[in-house]
């Protein structure tokens, strides 16, 4: 049973040509199941029922799964077994007759562009230091890059020329994405100054590098980020993908069009960049019901 496992994680590789976070994710999901069968003595696949497949789903969300994480097994379940009847391992999928859970889309967490102004002031530019999560800090909010994208950028991701920068998104996706006048400046300064300090001779391509002349790890820039927030005194929770929230939602309530923010956000289905609309119909009512005289 184990060798089906790792079969079918090397199909994705090689032949779906999936991502590395998505190959993870996979595979733990994978091994959860496999780890739920096992206690349940299956040994073989044309064992597993609805039924089984029914009490493993009751199973995770008693275990405190949010409804996308069990959307994301259920998909990687039924990838499993399509595989396996492809391979002929199986005559029926137990999965063909149960759809996904319906996923009540949460509000994404975001702050305000005043809020964001608190943080992005935070580092300071008196040392290498603070040049560096200057610049760091403010391509995220410029750019709306996932923490996985902002750490795999290189030197020559920059078009200094024209002020874009080529991030590798999921499924290795290639986008472009405008980085504006103070992030530019603030990228210029920390490649200018900051950078040639870190690395003390060391040569990498790597854009970000920490104090080591290494490239980051995504909990370094996590650090980074909750660092500055609790030195902001938000109370709020902020995290990395705060910053991608923030440039979708700010973008939005500005006058970007959907599509343009879609694009920038690198999302492959539009209906994934549509629940910023829904913050900024939040702040709307907010707003009206604050100062409205019969709100």
């Amino acid at each position: 049973m184990k060798d089906a496992f790792v079969q079918y994680i090397q199909y994705l590789v090689v032949e779906k040509g999936v991502a590395g976070n998505t190959r993870e994710a996979y595979g733990r999901d994978l091994n959860r199941h496999r780890a739920f069968l096992e206690e349940k003595a299956i040994e073989d696949f044309r064992e597993v029922t609805p039924a089984l497949i029914v009490d493993y789903l009751v199973a995770l969300k008693q275990s405190g799964l949010s409804a996308n994480s069990m959307n994301r097994a259920l998909a990687a379940l039924r990838g499993f077994y399509d595989f396996l009847l492809r391979e002929k391992r199986m005559a029926d999928s137990p999965l063909a007759h149960i759809e996904a859970s319906k996923v009540w889309m949460r509000l994404p967490d975001t702050i305000s562009p005043s809020e964001m102004e608190l943080i992005l002031s935070q580092p300071g530019t008196d040392t290498p230091q603070g040049v560096r999560d200057t610049a760091i800090l403010e391509i995220l909010y410029a750019t709306g890059l996932r923490v996985s994208e902002l750490i795999s950028l290189l030197m020559h991701s920059v078009n200094w020329q024209v002020g874009f920068l080529t991030a590798i998104g999921k499924g290795s996706k290639q986008r472009v994405v405008p980085i504006g006048t103070k992030a530019y400046d603030a990228l210029k300064k920390y490649v200018d100054e900051a950078r040639p300090k870190f690395l003390a001779g060391k040569a990498t391509e790597v854009l970000f590098v920490s104090r080591f002349g290494a490239g980051f790890t995504r909990q370094g820039i996590w650090k980074v980020i909750l660092g500055y927030a609790k030195k902001a005194g938000l109370q709020k929770k902020v995290h990395p993908h705060t910053f991608r929230h923030s440039f979708a939602t700010h973008l939005l309530e500005g006058g970007a069009d959907l599509r343009t923010v879609q694009v920038m956000l690198g999302h492959s289905d539009i209906a994934t960049t549509q629940i910023y609309t829904h913050i900024s119909r939040e702040r709307i009512k907010d707003i009206h019901s604050r100062y409205h005289p019969r709100g």
